[in-house]
């Protein structure tokens, strides 16, 4: 097993070019802030960007816990990639990884200048001091469920060939990626309390003439679990407008929040009458349909 390492300062970009650098140098795996990336997939890990201190994240970042590192150590085994891509600030963190690991140290180390123009370092640069942005090298779909309630946008961004590659061919290309802000960030941790997910579940489907009522949130790590009783105009077709109200709940707290709901669970315990059945068509394709419960 080959261990390439990409490094420089915090905040240079090098999160954003190491799908880039992976696929320039074929390497199957990266290892970036606590996380095991395989392909486009984060198949083990706890990342550094969701712990609550700086110290605490270095410490992620460098699997110092044997209970943490295991994981990670065992997975690498499992997949037995050829090439493994290491992140870090220093040449010396990278080989600290490596053997947190049991990995080889580094063969070959990239310095962040040698694949990024002094342009998008400094973009990179603006873009932390300003927002606290941190990149996942990773898809939304994958982010999403390890950082619940942290901001989170997807970013699909083309990549040009690094100054200096391996074989001298153009390695350009598209890769989806994710924008997070982790809770240690100098502009302070934030949470969203359980009243104002109520108000946005109860809000989002008064348009569609439904009422919910006894709203309860459950948090885990990987999202919320929202159950509520619900009032239907007499008439309803009571499967297509529970699937409805779930869809809009589900759809309004994730866009409101950016926490993953990982279901809505509704029990039918009221009818009005003071008006007629709404539409119970289901909305569009693309939006998440917890099970009903």
């Amino acid at each position: 097993m080959q261990v390439l390492a990409l490094i420089g300062p915090t905040g240079t970009g090098k999160s954003y070019h190491a799908q880039f650098v992976a696929h320039a140098y074929q390497a199957e795996a990266i290892i970036d802030d606590g996380l095991l990336i395989y392909g486009n997939r984060i198949v083990a890990g706890t990342s550094a960007k969701r712990q609550a201190t700086r110290v605490g994240a270095i410490r992620t970042a460098l699997f110092h816990d044997a209970l943490q590192a295991e994981p990670v150590r065992a997975k690498l085994a499992d997949l037995q990639p050829q090439r493994v891509l290491v992140l870090a600030t220093s040449a010396e963190m990278a080989r600290q990884i490596a053997a947190n690991l049991g990995l080889p140290a580094p063969e070959i180390v990239l310095r962040i200048e040698d694949v990024a123009t002094p342009a998008a370092i400094a973009r990179a640069r603006r873009a932390r001091r300003r927002f606290g942005h941190h990149v996942v090298p990773a898809p939304t779909v994958e982010v999403k469920p390890r950082f619940s309630g942290t901001i989170i946008a997807p970013i699909r961004a083309f990549l040009h060939r690094p100054k200096t590659n391996p074989d001298g061919r153009d390695h350009s290309l598209w890769v989806e990626q994710t924008i997070v802000r982790p809770t240690f960030t100098y502009l302070g941790r934030f949470y969203i309390a359980n009243e104002a997910l109520t108000a946005i579940a109860v809000h989002s489907v008064r348009p569609l003439g439904y009422r919910l009522e006894h709203v309860r949130i459950e948090s885990e790590p990987e999202g919320v679990r929202i159950a509520a009783d619900l009032e239907v105009p007499y008439g309803t077709v009571l499967p297509a407008a529970a699937r409805q109200v779930q869809q809009q709940v589900c759809r309004e707290v994730e866009y409101m929040t950016a926490l993953n709901v990982l279901a809505v669970d509704l029990t039918v315990r009221g009818l009005s009458f003071n008006q007629g059945p709404p539409a119970t068509t289901a909305p569009g394709d693309g939006h998440k349909s917890p099970p009903i419960a």
